[in-house]
Parts: structure tokens; C-alpha cells; sequence
């Protein structure tokens, strides 16, 4: 009875696999395979596959949507709010994790909250306010710092990871005539690697992948648009009728960067949450 049920719960867990491997493939499958086909095949609907592959799409993307510049663009911004977003979350978790001071359980769980809570766009407004009193809100500079807000799971991912790390080596640091920035740099960010690594990723795809956010604050600042935003824009880039088999060959082309970047650092990012969950 034991080994059926083993059997039975074996087979349960294959068939999630599946479902959820499927489920996340096929957008990305449907994407690829719809760029090669005519706008009218996308819109009519019919076989899976195209009746003639078409990857003059791909060339009309590209030049359309100025690929060069706005590649450059997001590779910038993704580069700028994944070194920040690192810096300042480990910082805060090491904070968190190691420093007593007053309200200490108020803010943390204040800060943790907001996880929990979906603003969405409610507070796109008052941040390009912000922006706008700062005078940030026409450079990159000041999409940088939008998108580097909000980072409390990667505070918490952190502060997981160095509550696992003895604080012996912080008393031994102390001893030794090491300040609290001695102490983060030279002792705990090397031993933290693993999950400096998943933030980084993390940071990296949300910059890469935000649309609405980096829409808005570039709206009047076509220069500084990005890909993902580029992309779109290829719905109607030329006639008024959407052209959809154009925008999936731009998405196909935007997806790439970051498909490469996660084939090059699974490992440690699958490593970074394993040895979290087992700190933490």
C-alpha cells in the first residue's frame, strides 16, 4: 500500500511538472513560431504552425523599432538598476539582520507589507511627482532610481542569508579595528555571493521586462524609451491596423538578452535560493 501510494503521489507530482513546464513554455513557443507567420494568419487564427515562414518580420522589426538604439538603451538601465538594486539590498538586509536600533520590528514589518499589498500604477503618479521636484524626471537617472524602489523580497532574501552567517566573524572583524562597512564588504558580501547573484538576476529581468513604469516616465522622452516599450509600439508603427505578426518578431528579438542571461547563470541562481532556504 505504502509503495502504491508512493506510486500514485509520484505520478501527481509528474503531472504538475508538466502542466506548469507547458504552461510556461507555450507563451514563448507562440511568440517565436507566430513572428514567421503574416498578420492575417495571427488574426484569423488556424494552424499552429505558419503555412510559409516569413522571417522578413524579423528585418522589418529590427528596422522599424530602431533596435540598436533602444537595445542600448534597456542594456543601460537593466545594468544600472541591477548594480543599485544589489548595492542597496544587501545593504538593507545586512542591516536588518546584523544592527539593533529603535523601531527596528516596526519598519521591517512595515517595509515587508507592501509585498502584499498591489498599488500597481496608484503610484506611478506621485513617483514622477518626485522625480519632477528632483528634476530626474527627464533623465535616465531618474527611470534608474523608479525602477530600483520597491525591492522588499530581495531584501528579505538577503537578510535570510547573512542571519545564517556566524556572527563570531563580525565580533572577530570588530576586534580587528574593522568599521560596519569593513564588515559588510570585506567579510560578509564575499560570503554572500549565491544570493547576490538571484537578486542580481532578479533586478536585472525586472528592469528588462518593465513596461508600464518605463512607458509612462518616457512618454515625452522618445530617446530615452527602451525596448520593451519599442516593442509595442510596433503594433502600429506603420498602418492603423494592428500588425501583430511585426511586434511578436520585435518580442522574440526582446526576449533573447534575457533568456541568454539566465542560461549563463542558473546555476547560481538555483544555487542562491537552495542555500537561502536552508540560511534562512
Amino acid at each position: 500500500m505504502k509503495k502504491t501510494k508512493n506510486m500514485i503521489l509520484e505520478a501527481v507530482a509528474s503531472i504538475f511538472i508538466i502542466a506548469m513546464v507547458i504552461f510556461t513554455l507555450y507563451p514563448v513557443t507562440y511568440t517565436v513560431i507566430g513572428s514567421f507567420k503574416t498578420n492575417s494568419e495571427l488574426t484569423l487564427g488556424g494552424s499552429f504552425l505558419p503555412k510559409v515562414w516569413h522571417p522578413e518580420n524579423y528585418v522589418q522589426a529590427f528596422i522599424q523599432a530602431d533596435f540598436i538604439k533602444y537595445t542600448w538603451n534597456s542594456v543601460t538601465l537593466s545594468i544600472s538598476v541591477m548594480a543599485l538594486a544589489t548595492l542597496t539590498a544587501s545593504l538593507a538586509g545586512f542591516v536588518f539582520a546584523r544592527r539593533d536600533f529603535a523601531g527596528k520590528r516596526f519598519w521591517l514589518t512595515l517595509y515587508t507589507s507592501l509585498m502584499f499589498i498591489a498599488l500597481g500604477s496608484v503610484t506611478l503618479y506621485p513617483i514622477y511627482n518626485l522625480l519632477t521636484t528632483f528634476h530626474l524626471n527627464k533623465s535616465m537617472l531618474g527611470l534608474i532610481l523608479a525602477l530600483v524602489s520597491g525591492q522588499a523580497s530581495n531584501v528579505l532574501l538577503t537578510m535570510g542569508f547573512v542571519k545564517g552567517i556566524p556572527k563570531e566573524l563580525d565580533e572577530a572583524a570588530i576586534i580587528d579595528g574593522c568599521s560596519l562597512y569593513g564588515i559588510f564588504f570585506r567579510i560578509i558580501l564575499p560570503l554572500i555571493k549565491p544570493i547576490i547573484a538571484v537578486v542580481a538576476l532578479f533586478a536585472f529581468r525586472h528592469a528588462w521586462n518593465d513596461y508600464i513604469t518605463t512607458l509612462v516616465m518616457t512618454i515625452s522622452l522618445p530617446r530615452l524609451r527602451t525596448l520593451t516599450v519599442a516593442v509595442v509600439q510596433l503594433k502600429y508603427a506603420v498602418n492603423a491596423a494592428a500588425e501583430w505578426h511585426i511586434m511578436l518578431a520585435g518580442a522574440s528579438i526582446a526576449i533573447l538578452p534575457i533568456i541568454i542571461v539566465y542560461a549563463f547563470c542558473h546555476k547560481q541562481f538555483i544555487g542562491g535560493l537552495t542555500l537561502g532556504a536552508v540560511k534562512g
